[in-house]
């Protein structure tokens, strides 16, 4: 179940106009389960009007809604289709029906029932809807304004995940530390390891202390230097391989996102140097990271350590290369979420999760990234993440 509905007693205030509407299913969509605390697989609708939030539930979900949700009212959808039809609808579609829950709730049709929609709300309904007289206007994320400020629950969830990542990864990195170096490969009980295998570890760990994850990164070499290369093929010793694994808790279904490189065996110099410059620019942006702080100026400072370092981003031999991804980005329900540290304005507020990640690619070196989960605080931050930073195995 949610741990926070929006528009709770326990959340800050939504800011107006206070109408919104959503059609969607909370299996995915973050904004519509975090406003109803009702996980479902199927569309349905949520209105909030004057403080007060709705739902129109087919028959088949409305009981369960009515004892799981968060919401003030559950409604059923079956009731306002039949409305409809006795408006001579014949075959009222869901704009239909919505139009008609409206009117009954008494809402003019003019600017002033104006109502937010996300800003990936259905095309296809929107204009039905303002067809029936509807003024609607989207909204771009965060779509609730309070989403992006954690209470202490949800800060705990995301905790309770990076616990069980972290205990996760322990596990294959011990299995790294007993592997076999053979011919450059790595070797485990006489068995090759590979990109594909450690994942498989990682997900059967997460899955076994209730994450669910998808696209984790085990990126060895060069494959490391295209930051959302999943990796493939045999891992090899003496290579930096970058671990980044970002499940959802099955529970709670809050994120955690964490990244490590290693190396099992020795690297070289240049790879330590990389590694250290990546750790000393990440050290930089979390001591800057607090209440009011420009993500600009965070991302601004790495940037130009990196470059102080001899490390420049740009363009080489057909690829980018150094440094050319954002610093960070706010994470929760949905693994990115506002806000974001990088190359444009915004200001961090006290609440707020957010990533720490930067890195640095080179083929002909290697790739390095490190990534932490901070809480913003108002003088400072908590960082949420504890697993060791160490580069050889």
């Amino acid at each position: 179940m949610s741990l926070r509905a929006a528009g709770s007693s326990d959340s800050p205030a939504l800011t107006s106009p206070s109408n919104r509407l959503i059609i969607a299913d909370s299996e995915t969509n973050a904004n519509l389960y975090f406003a109803t605390g009702f996980l479902a697989p199927d569309p349905f609708i949520y209105l909030q009007s004057n403080n007060q939030s709705h739902l129109l539930m087919s028959d088949l979900e409305l009981d369960r809604a009515r004892s799981q949700s968060k919401v003030d009212q559950v409604h059923s959808y079956s009731d306002y289709q039949e409305k409809a039809k006795s408006a001579g609808i014949p075959r009222p579609g869901v704009a239909d029906v919505v139009h008609r829950f409206i009117l009954e709730q008494g809402f003019e049709l003019d600017a002033s029932a104006e109502w937010l929609v996300p800003n990936d709300f259905p095309l296809e309904y929107g204009d039905q809807l303002r067809e029936c007289g509807h003024t609607l206007k989207t909204k771009a994320p965060p779509f609730f304004e309070n989403r992006s400020l954690k209470t202490e629950e949800e800060v705990d969830a995301i905790r309770l995940a990076q616990q069980g990542v972290e205990a996760t990864l322990d596990e294959v990195l011990d299995d790294l530390r007993q592997a076999d170096i053979k011919d450059g490969f790595l070797y485990l009980d006489g068995k090759l390891l590979s990109s594909e295998s450690i994942r498989r570890s990682l997900h059967i760990g997460m899955m076994e202390k209730g994450l669910l994850a998808q696209h984790t990164i085990v990126a060895c070499g060069r494959d490391a230097c295209d930051p959302h290369n999943e990796g493939s093929g045999p891992l090899r010793a003496n290579e930096a391989i970058i671990f980044d694994i970002f499940p959802r808790s099955i529970e709670s279904r809050y994120h955690s996102d964490m990244t490590r490189t290693v190396v099992k065996g020795r690297a070289t110099d240049v790879l330590k140097r990389l590694y250290d410059t990546v750790l000393e620019g990440q050290m930089m942006g979390i001591a800057q990271v607090k209440h009011g702080a420009d993500g600009q100026e965070i991302h601004k400072t790495i940037t130009e350590h990196f470059e102080k370092q001899g490390y420049e981003t740009g363009l080489r031999d057909g690829r980018m290369q150094g440094f050319f991804h954002g610093t960070g980005h706010g994470i929760g329900l949905d693994i990115h979420e506002p806000p974001r540290i990088g190359k444009i304005e915004q200001y961090l507020q006290a609440g707020e999760v957010v990533t720490v990640e930067p890195g640095l690619y080179y083929p002909e070196i290697g790739a390095v990234r490190i990534e932490d989960m901070v809480l913003v605080t108002e003088d400072g931050c908590r960082n949420l993440t504890s697993y060791p930073k160490e580069l050889e195995l």
